[in-house]
């Protein structure tokens, strides 16, 4: 195992963030999928086994709320059966976003759509259910609609509208462009590449001043960020569409550690400080309109 060099850590000052009063953070799990630690990055052991997360993230914003990937659906099944054999994993299913949304009296109409960190299956299965716009870059586009391992995103996304952004804002935090999603810095997508052709780090900032990197696939668990390590060779290969721009992005993430909560997509334990839905959201609806 070689570790990655140890980056010069962030000295300068973070990006100006003003998130709006009642602005929240809700982690939505919805399933988990067995994967030896071996296989998950560098150094790891075949004793020890990974429950990889499956967990979406509902942003409440005054302006309109966002997920951030949708975790599993109910054909989660059929999506698993589309994989290649070797990428078959043990999985289980929980309570997909819908039904957790829907149990929680969630106003469905404050959701203005799925922010998708890539369009990998164990990030978009469960769109078959949440009928609402697909937010991807003109980068991902093309890759989920080109790419063998977009085939279930091209099932699921059918009868979606797609909201296109462009990501033409400035450099973020080390990350060459990108989208202020709502003007006020607190929630920020960041162009990593790299996986997939378009795949990106949201970067979300609540009141209080508490910033969060959902760094979707950058590294698979915490320990690519801890010990500086990338996947192994064969999953680099297998999984990643430009292995050096991912060993930048995850470098760019690593000087970062410390200074915001990082969440790995498929790291169960970097959700445990991320509140799960309230039992209702009667009475927690919060005026405005989002404009994009």
């Amino acid at each position: 195992m070689s570790a990655l060099p140890e980056p010069v850590a962030w000295a300068g000052p973070l990006p100006d963030a003003v998130p709006p009063a009642g602005m929240a953070i809700y982690q939505i799990p919805t399933g988990t999928y067995d994967t030896r630690a071996a296989f998950a990055v560098q150094g790891g052991s075949f004793r020890d086994k990974r429950h990889f997360a499956a967990t979406a993230i509902l942003v409440q914003h005054p302006r309109g709320d966002l997920l951030i990937d949708a975790g599993f659906g109910t054909a989660v099944a059929e999506h698993v059966a589309t994989l290649p054999r070797i990428a078959r994993a043990p999985y289980h299913l929980g309570d997909t976003v819908e039904a957790q949304l829907a149990a929680s009296g969630y106003d469905r109409t404050r959701l203005k759509g799925v922010v998708v960190t890539h369009s990998h299956w164990d990030h978009v299965s469960g769109l078959d259910e949440l009928q609402v716009p697909i937010w991807m870059n003109p980068g991902e586009q093309e890759y989920a609609a080109e790419d063998p391992d977009g085939k279930v995103y091209r099932t699921v996304s059918q009868q979606h509208q797609i909201h296109e952004y462009e990501l033409t804002g400035s450099p973020y935090l080390g990350f060459t462009a990108s989208h202020d999603v709502f003007g006020d810095g607190s929630v920020v997508l960041a162009l990593a590449g790299g996986h997939t052709t378009g795949s990106i780090v949201v970067f979300v900032t609540v009141p209080g001043g508490q910033r969060y990197a959902f760094i979707g696939d950058l590294t698979w668990q915490l320990d690519g960020i801890r010990r500086r390590v990338e996947r192994p060779w064969l999953l680099k290969k297998l999984a990643d569409s430009d292995p050096e721009q991912v060993r930048q992005g995850l470098s760019r993430m690593i000087a970062l550690d410390g200074l915001m909560h990082i969440v790995p997509s498929h790291d169960r334990n970097a959700y445990d400080d991320i509140p799960r839905l309230p039992a209702t959201f009667a009475g927690r609806s919060i005026a405005g309109t989002m404009s994009t």
